[in-house]
């Protein structure tokens, strides 16, 4: 079963940046639309930023103007630019993405998450 990989979460300190990517776990399998999502302890989850298959992207309010969502040009890897970070953006980051290869698109997919984690 495919489903998203993510990576490039760990420690980082306040005023600083991380990269996360996001890729199928079978790789001939493309990335349509994709949302990053995080959950913070005692939180649900909250969408943070979402591209469409269009490359339309939207932002929640929160991260707007530091965070920037994108995909490479061939759809095999998405990205979550983070810049700026905060201590309230401590969270696990879930990749959501909708899978496609010769003709069969598997709809919004979680990964299993990577840990952010912004601290002194």
């Amino acid at each position: 079963q495919v489903q998203p990989v993510e990576s490039g979460g760990g420690l980082v300190q306040p005023g600083g940046s991380l990269r996360l990517s996001c890729a199928a776990s079978r790789s001939i399998f493309r990335i349509n639309a994709m949302g990053w999502y995080r959950q913070a302890p005692g939180k649900e989850r909250e969408l943070v930023a979402r591209i469409t298959s269009g490359g339309s992207t939207n932002y929640a309010d929160s991260v707007k103007g530091r965070f920037t969502i994108s995909r490479d040009n061939d759809k095999s890897t998405g990205y979550l630019q983070m810049n700026s970070l905060k201590p309230e953006d401590t969270a696990v980051y879930y990749c959501n993405a909708d899978l496609y290869y010769s003709g069969v698109t598997h709809v919004g997919r979680w990964g299993q998450g990577t840990l952010v984690t912004v601290s002194s």
